[in-house]
């Protein structure tokens, strides 16, 4: 939504926001911006009339403005719609989809494309560090956006993505998400059929063969559902794959490995990004910017320059020798794939978790075994109560208690603490030159990142002194 903001005021549009709470990197943007915004929501924002209220997914009936929007007869639409009329229609349409990944492949992409001569239009859901923007507005033929399957608002409960007449589908990953609006994950695996059937015959889908959902939808699909378009598949441990990535070294400062293409040896590349993960989002930019006609020169260019997006492995500082990163990963495979980087990109250091289950999947019951796995690359970890977990039932809530109780029966140091504030002060004491602080969280988490810096600060100058 803050992206959109943004974009419509390139075009010329005056535009305000509502929301509960405004938070970094975000509320930066916006700030930078110059976009009109209100804490929590009123009728008088929408006085005089707007041309169009752009509702949000988490907003729903009983607020305030969608309210007054709906009595007042104001013109209203989802943020999807918005964008598809405004910057897609007409445009060749790259949709990057999947579980995991979206935001980093998009940027990946958008950087490879601007090298490559393309000059895209894109939408990200964060801050790609390249452009030092969520978006840009071009002139340009290509529109690249991060397809959400997420639903688009209350009055629309199809995915987001079903809106962006997609051209180009890169189809990452599929695992069981979004608690809240799936039951489980043959719904979540209907929406990408959807999403796989709207790609037309000249167009192409570039297909995660690793994943299993993904091999089913292209390999067994359901009618009327299925693939009309040429089909580009790209992994590591799947030798089927078209494009595929051995060779893979790591390192602290960046990532090597050689791309093959049905067998035959394309290229070696690197990339700043750590982690089998990122090899995938690589493989599947290079076959994407393959199928636009990118440059191979400008594919290896634009990797090895590539600056990652804010809140995804971010280094938010290092004081005394403490490396505090920042990321957004909340579902379980993502914390397992996010600390696993981290070990892979700092080896013999000791990787400390600080973990708060504050989206909808990371609050659910349904993940307990899958994150007692997923934090077995850290040494120390602290695992916030969960977020207004009055919204749960109990019997649906994901037990902490438990959880610590398992790792620490693994040997870990495990605690449940509430409050940025009450963490830091107890991490701080414990924490020693050479550790690695890895804060996962999809929310402000109580501006914790900084906290953290700024109590180690203190430590060091007393110490000193």
């Amino acid at each position: 939504m803050a992206s959109l903001a943004g974009m419509l005021k390139a075009q010329g549009h005056r535009v305000t926001g509502s929301d509960k709470a405004f938070y970094p990197p975000m509320s930066d943007e916006l700030r930078r911006l110059g976009i009109e915004t209100y804490d929590g929501f009123d009728a008088a924002h929408l006085r005089p009339a707007p041309d169009v209220v752009v509702i949000g997914n988490a907003t729903s009936r009983g607020n305030a403005e969608v309210e007054y929007a709906l009595n007042a007869k104001l013109r209203y639409a989802s943020m999807p719609e918005v964008i598809r009329e405004h910057f897609i229609r007409g445009r060749h349409s790259i949709v990057v989809a999947g579980t995991h990944g979206k935001t980093t492949t998009t940027s990946l992409l958008a950087w490879v494309m601007e090298v490559g001569g393309l000059d895209p239009s894109f939408l990200i859901g964060g801050v790609a560090e390249n452009f030092g923007a969520s978006f840009e507005v071009s002139p340009s033929h290509y529109f690249l956006i991060e397809g959400d399957e997420y639903d688009t608002a209350y009055f629309d409960k199809s995915a987001k993505f079903m809106h962006y007449l997609p051209d180009t589908v890169i189809l990452n990953n599929i695992e069981y998400d979004h608690a809240d609006i799936y039951p489980d994950l043959e719904a979540v695996t209907k929406a990408f059929r959807l999403l796989v059937n709207l790609v037309p015959s000249k167009g192409r889908l570039i297909a995660g063969w690793d994943s299993p959902i993904v091999r089913e939808i292209i390999r067994h699909p359901v009618a009327p559902q299925g693939v009309w378009s040429p089909v580009e598949s790209f992994g590591i441990d799947d030798a089927e794959a078209k494009w595929t990535a051995r060779g893979i070294e790591f390192s602290p400062d960046e990532t090597r490995f050689t791309v093959f293409c049905e067998g035959r040896e394309v290229a070696e590349f690197r990339t700043p990004l750590a982690g089998h993960f990122n090899v995938r989002n690589c493989l599947a930019a290079i076959a994407a910017a393959e199928s636009l006609g990118v440059e191979r020169r400008a594919v290896a260019e634009a990797l090895a320059t590539f600056k990652s997006v804010k809140r995804r492995m971010q280094v938010r500082g290092v004081v005394s020798e403490v490396t505090v990163i920042d990321d957004f990963a909340h579902h379980p495979t993502a914390v397992r794939e996010t600390l696993e980087a981290v070990r892979q990109k700092y080896p013999r250091r000791r990787l400390v978790a600080v973990f708060e289950p504050r989206s909808w999947t990371s609050r659910k019951k349904v993940f307990q075994d899958e994150y007692a796995r997923a934090f077995a690359p850290a040494s120390y970890v602290v695992i916030a109560p969960l977020f207004e977990s009055f919204r749960l039932a109990a019997d649906d809530q994901l037990s902490v208690d438990e959880l610590i109780t398992e790792l620490s029966a693994e040997g870990k140091v495990a605690a449940s603490i509430e409050g940025a504030d009450a963490i830091v002060a107890r991490l701080t004491p414990d924490l020693r030159p050479g550790d690695v602080v890895v804060i996962m969280s999809n929310g402000g988490f109580g501006g914790i990142h900084q906290k953290l810096l700024d109590a180690l600060e203190t430590r060091s100058r007393s110490s000193v002194a």
